[in-house]
């Protein structure tokens, strides 16, 4: 089939789109290509990935070097411990409060969108929850600056990106006075932070880390054990670091895939490297927004998020004529998250800059015409 040409752009992501899709999303082509070798044969040991056993030399290596590259990219100390779960981000909603917070005691949260009202409802299960800054009432299109945040409280938690808002924690609350926990979801490893001074990230994997199916959790042992509720011996942190995350059968493919993308990842030079090429995406995008009258940003501007671009129309009557033309040329995923409408652009680690370069002409050329 002859390849379409996007404002004189050829460049295509991996089947010949580009792959702006919130979750699960773009991966690096390298990382597909070994994964499907190792669906036929892992390592030429003549099994596949997906029948080797897990207690075994074939499956703990990954594990490990999973774990390790997670250490290493985010400069870990010895105090917190790197885990591979089943669940996703969703389960730690509940886990995180399980482990963490006693029935009568306090934690404190941040309410900024989407993910953080599902983690304020299921922390409620299990202790008092205070709300330290919410932007509610500006349909959650900043991030709240000045946090009260109780000295009493057991530890207190944001969410870093918001992929349904759009928004992003641009300065951390790294002097909160409590225990700092953060849902990294969907801008883990993406850009350079103090990772040591969060007391326990929890991240799924199917944005910048890797296939659908694993949820990461870097944790600081020293936080564990407090709580004096029973905790299912699955569910407890303490049971998953002493086992190496080999408590149970782990999800052994997606584990795989996420050791292969943190591979790609070193190989660009780490998180530092990949901040860079995240700034250049995303300021591409927002200048070009914000450049054309038939677009509109509806984020705060130091707010925005580098990993979820939200913007609108001026005339809501062009959206589905902008919509069906990103679909005809390609550009997969643009779509608003039906709770909202619009648009949303996702830039996670591996989409080129080149697709962003497509979309800007695209969204150019589109402007033009309605000019």
């Amino acid at each position: 089939m002859k390849e379409k040409q996007v404002a004189n752009l050829p460049f295509r992501g991996l089947g010949g789109v580009h792959n702006f899709n919130a979750g699960p999303s773009v991966l690096p082509k390298e990382v597909f290509e070994e994964a499907s070798r190792a669906i036929l044969d892992f390592n030429d040991t003549g099994l596949s990935i997906l029948e080797i056993g897990h207690r075994t030399n074939l499956f703990e290596p990954v594990m490990a070097e999973a774990r390790a590259l997670v250490k290493e990219l985010m400069q870990s100390d010895d105090d917190h411990e790197v885990l591979f779960l089943h669940g996703g981000a969703t389960t730690q909603f509940m886990q995180v409060p399980m482990n963490l917070l006693n029935e009568n005691e306090l934690a404190s949260y941040t309410d900024t969108g989407t993910w953080a009202v599902k983690a304020i409802k299921e922390a409620k299960l299990f202790g008092h929850v205070e709300i330290a800054g919410s932007t509610k009432e500006d349909n959650y299109t900043s991030i709240p600056k000045n946090l009260l945040v109780s000295p009493t409280a057991v530890y207190l938690h944001i969410t870093t990106n918001e992929t349904i808002a759009g928004t992003q924690w641009k300065k951390m609350p790294y002097d909160c006075g409590v225990p700092l926990i953060a849902d990294m979801s969907s801008d883990i490893l993406s850009r350079v932070l103090d990772f040591n001074k969060f007391d326990l990230i929890y991240a799924g994997a199917q944005k910048n880390m890797g296939a659908a199916g694993v949820n990461l959790v870097v944790v600081n042992k020293n936080i564990l054990g407090k709580v004096t509720r029973s905790i299912p011996t699955i569910l407890d942190y303490r049971n998953h670091i002493k086992e190496s995350s080999m408590l149970n059968t782990p999800p052994v493919f997606a584990v795989y895939v996420a050791m292969l993308t943190l591979r790609w990842l070193k190989k660009q030079g780490g998180v530092a490297a990949i901040e860079k090429i995240n700034n250049a995406k995303a300021a591409l995008l927002y200048k070009t927004i914000d450049s054309l009258p038939v677009f509109k940003g509806v984020v705060a501007k130091e707010d925005r998020s580098n990993m979820n671009a939200v913007f609108i129309m001026e005339d809501p009557g062009l959206e589905k004529e902008f919509s069906d033309l990103c679909k005809r040329e390609g550009m997969i995923g643009v779509k608003g998250h039906r709770s909202v409408g619009g648009f949303r652009v996702s830039l996670y680690n591996a989409l080129k800059l080149e697709s962003v370069e497509a979309l800007t002409d695209l969204m150019k050329d589109f402007a033009n015409k309605k000019g």
